[in-house]
């Protein structure tokens, strides 16, 4: 199969494009110079220019044409989340395109043109694929995220053979990713609701950092229409018109963010009161006492030996993901690190706790577990290798992106 992969700049890009060449599939890389959502001339242009081709003999023939004039070259173009002027081209030339979505939120999935026929939009969270089709999209599909088996697995024998095959251990407690706590928390920013609606609105989101797997902004007797409403009376956002924006949607992914950043920093100060614990995150994150900030992991090389190296890997799930495995909980076990991960839907159904993985059901228990787990060495150890051994066999891309790229 011949693929056109968008490359921008993505952290996972070269782990899929090394299983497509592997698969057997001619992989071409391209870029565009995107500024927006919208199809521009000169985009439009750039991407005729790749999908379209004068074929030869023998392309006709892999096409199933006998013309010899400008016909489509690729069987598909390829992208790591949905860009609703890709699409827009797509259609326009008859380019199967097919996107595997990792960010949550993802607000182009509102756009009038994820309906497109060419489309195929792959969901790793399943309750926001089931709210899609109830929303009367039929381009999208579930599948979860994926690793890279063969490079994570050579890394984890290079990193053993360092030290004959023991672990040294670098951290004791070790959390990977953004704390939020930045220009992007928009929650914090607003100084201007009234104390009724703030004062019920901080009891949801403080409720909330007491549940774990479950979504009460979903629950309309909790965050109800005239909740929303009244929010968006005092938040205004900017809309221009051009995209297709659910705006009630951003209303509730705001508190959610609110969310995570509560209980991402609270777990943490609980952890850095009691354990050695390390935080590695993009620059600008506030100080959380006890807890030591080593900035940025690269994805490729750092990350896993981090994962590897640590006693303890964390996942506090950013509460948009409402079902779904995050990536991080994926990366952690394909480097062989074990994990205390918050209760969610598909970990719960794709892992077994205690035995691939731990899994809190309360903050406290997520301690507890810590505690725990610092003081039963084999025991992790041996939870770490299974877990790692289920995600080689379950979410390897070489197992993941045949069904993904049947079109």
């Amino acid at each position: 199969m011949r693929i056109l992969f968008y490359d921008w700049d993505e952290f996972n890009g070269a782990d899929c494009r090394d299983a497509m060449k592997k698969l057997g599939h001619e992989v071409e890389t391209f870029r565009l110079n995107m500024k927006g959502y919208d199809l521009t001339p000169e985009m439009d242009e750039a991407i005729r220019e790749k999908v379209l081709r004068t074929c030869s003999g023998e392309e006709n023939e892999h096409n199933g044409s006998s013309c010899s004039s400008e016909k489509r070259y690729y069987d598909l173009l390829f992208s790591f989340d949905y860009f609703p002027n890709i699409s827009e081209a797509c259609q326009k030339y008859g380019m199967p395109y097919v996107s595997w979505v990792f960010d949550c939120p993802h607000h182009t999935l509102d756009s009038h043109t994820i309906n497109n026929e060419v489309n195929r939009v792959y969901l790793f969270d399943r309750k926001l694929f089931m709210n899609m089709v109830k929303k009367g999209v039929k381009t999208v599909r579930y599948s979860p995220l994926g690793v890279n088996e063969k490079r994570l697995s050579e890394l984890c024998r290079n990193l053993d053979a360092e030290t004959d095959g023991n672990i040294v251990y670098e951290h004791d407690v070790c959390f990977l990713g953004s704390l939020y706590d930045n220009e992007y928390n928009f929650y914090d920013q607003v100084k201007y609701l009234p104390p009724y609606l703030k004062g019920y609105i901080d009891a949801v989101i403080k409720a909330q950092e007491r549940i774990f797997g479950a979504d009460l902004f979903t629950e309309a007797s909790i965050i109800s229409k005239e909740h929303i409403k009244e929010l968006r009376d005092y938040i205004k956002f900017e809309d221009t018109g051009k995209y297709d924006i659910d705006y009630d949607s951003v209303m509730l992914e705001i508190l959610r963010k609110k969310v995570t950043v509560n209980e991402r920093h609270e777990i943490l100060r609980q952890m850095g009161k009691r354990f050695d614990t390390v935080l590695y995150t993009g620059p600008g994150a506030k100080p959380i006492e006890g807890v030591c900030n080593l900035g940025v992991a690269d994805y490729m090389t750092k990350m896993p030996r981090v994962f590897h190296r640590s006693k303890i890997n964390l996942n506090i799930t950013l509460r948009s993901i409402l079902s779904g495995v995050p990536l991080r909980v994926l990366d952690v076990l394909a480097a062989g690190g074990f994990l205390i991960t918050n209760y969610q839907e598909e970990i719960a159904e794709y892992f077994v706790d205690g035995e691939d993985l731990a899994i809190a059901y309360t903050p406290e228990d997520m301690i507890r577990l810590t505690q725990y787990y610092l003081e039963h060495e084999e025991e992790r150890k041996h939870i770490a290798m299974n877990g790692q051994r289920k995600v080689m066999e379950m979410f390897s891309y070489t197992k993941l992106l045949p069904n993904i790229l049947r079109i």
